[in-house]
């Protein structure tokens, strides 16, 4: 995988040689529930990182030139949840498309293809009050390629399309359900969200599930296909 992970990383640097100066690449990274789109991000921005701050012509700056930044600050709040029409299957279903800030998202990935002039905030999700933190990730001017990971920037519906058409590059991270599921029902254990095992993998096989076929069966066109497991 770290073959993988410079040949990626080398492919944004040079996406990056070809764009005006000050304008940002973006890229998508789209995937299933569990899938590690995070840890593909995160290896993928320090292998940039690590590139350009060893190149000759690189120049000195207190930011990243690559940052990663997560969907999961656009789910929508559980009082917002609350307050829909179809509000207990919202709360049931939390992680579904509709569950999350789709124009807020959106409104980020028009706002990063224009001029970096100043520092942009994006919002992350607080796991300890299991609701999103408004402008808790800044993306500095300075940090001119973005990797955006999320279950949805690759969907082909509004929109998530309006958003991905807005990007350098969509990747997919292409995980079988027989590596996601143990690794959703680990984590929901581990996050206190389910009582026992039996309910993580319930949750894990069921609503998780539901929002991977969804994912997989409504997967716009990408650049690449990447197997991150």
């Amino acid at each position: 995988m770290d073959s993988e992970i410079e040949r990626l990383a080398l492919q944004a640097l040079n996406d990056l040689s070809l764009q005006p100066k000050g304008r940002r690449v973006i890229i998508g990274i789209a995937g299933v529930p569990g899938s590690g789109k995070t840890t593909l991000a995160a290896n993928v921005a320090a292998k940039i990182n690590n590139l350009y701050s060893t190149a000759k012509d690189a120049q000195i700056s207190d930011h990243d030139l690559a940052v990663a930044i997560p969907m999961d600050g656009f789910h929508y709040s559980r009082a917002h949840l609350a307050a829909m029409p179809n509000a207990e299957e919202a709360i049931h279903r939390r992680g579904a498309a509709f569950t999350f800030d789709g124009y807020g998202f959106l409104n980020l990935i028009e706002s990063l293809r224009a001029q970096a002039h100043q520092t942009m905030y994006a919002p992350s999700f607080g796991h300890e009050i299991k609701d999103p933190v408004p402008n808790s990730i800044p993306i500095p001017p300075e940090s001119l390629i973005v990797l955006i990971e999320g279950n949805y920037c690759a969907l082909d519906r509004e929109p998530w399309r309006q958003a991905a058409s807005l990007m350098t590059r969509l990747w997919y991270a292409d995980t079988p359900a027989e590596v996601t599921h143990p690794r959703l029902a680990k984590r929901h254990l581990e996050s206190g969200i389910v009582g026992d095992e039996k309910e993580a993998w319930e949750r894990a096989t069921g609503t998780d599930e539901r929002n991977a076929r969804d994912i997989r069966e409504n997967l716009l066109r990408v650049d690449e296909v990447i197997k991150p497991w």
